[in-house]
């Protein structure tokens, strides 16, 4: 399982993206204080670094030239710093990775699988009751036979697989893949979750996500 560290001294989003990246198979880690930065960063022997620029303390571009005379461990830079000069002073640093704030969380997901594939890592694959979850391919494999999933197929079910054992509400799931229930039919969920079930059932996966009425799904 690839570890990563993120720098993020926005609470909310620091706590959005890194139930994000434990969604999606990696283990990360986020520290509250920055106050001992690069060596907080290299106590957990991480590979990869997400670094927001805008810190209290030292800033994000002196924490990675730190790093960089310490450890080669790749580094993406996410900040609401966007200019061109940023991202020149980002990579003159040492970052392997620029990405400006706001930014859609399924690129960032995506550069992060690059950057892995490169030094030979990559997201855990997750597995229960012997059905295996890709959540960076988001393909299913199930006694040899393998589907490719779309991209809200795979959004829900790599929920499932992280809260594998407890029941997943409905609200929980709309959240996720919409990030808001205010504004969806409550029907649409429950079309994507049959079509994932017909999905699954095209390889011999049946009765795996389990429907518990009035409170949600499981696997």
């Amino acid at each position: 399982m690839a570890k990563l560290v993120l720098v993020e001294d926005d609470a909310v989003l620091r706590r959005e993206l890194k139930l994000l990246l434990e969604t999606y198979g990696y283990a990360c880690a986020a520290p509250a204080c920055f106050t001992e930065m690069p060596e907080a960063i290299l106590r957990e022997s991480p590979d990869l670094v997400l670094l927001d620029l805008t810190l209290p303390g030292k800033d994000g571009y002196s924490i990675c030239r730190e790093l960089r005379l310490k450890s080669s461990v790749p580094v993406i830079v996410l900040t609401s710093r966007d200019t061109e000069a940023d991202e020149l002073l980002s990579m003159n640093f040492g970052a392997d990775d620029f990405i400006a704030k706001p930014f859609n969380r399924q690129i960032l997901l995506a550069h992060i699988a690059v950057i892995l594939r490169r030094s030979g890592l990559q997201a855990r694959v997750m597995t229960r009751r012997g059905v295996s979850f890709d959540p960076e391919r988001a393909s299913v494999s199930y006694e040899g036979r393998e589907i490719e999933l779309t991209k809200n197929e795979g959004k829900i079910l790599a929920l499932l697989f992280r809260s594998a054992g407890r029941t997943v509400s409905r609200e929980e799931l709309m959240n996720e893949l919409w990030q808001s229930d205010e504004f969806v039919d409550d029907n649409t969920l429950t079309v994507n979750m049959n079509r994932l079930r017909r999905r699954l059932e095209e390889i011999g996966v049946v009765d795996f996500l389990v429907t518990r009425r009035g409170k949600g799904y499981e696997i």
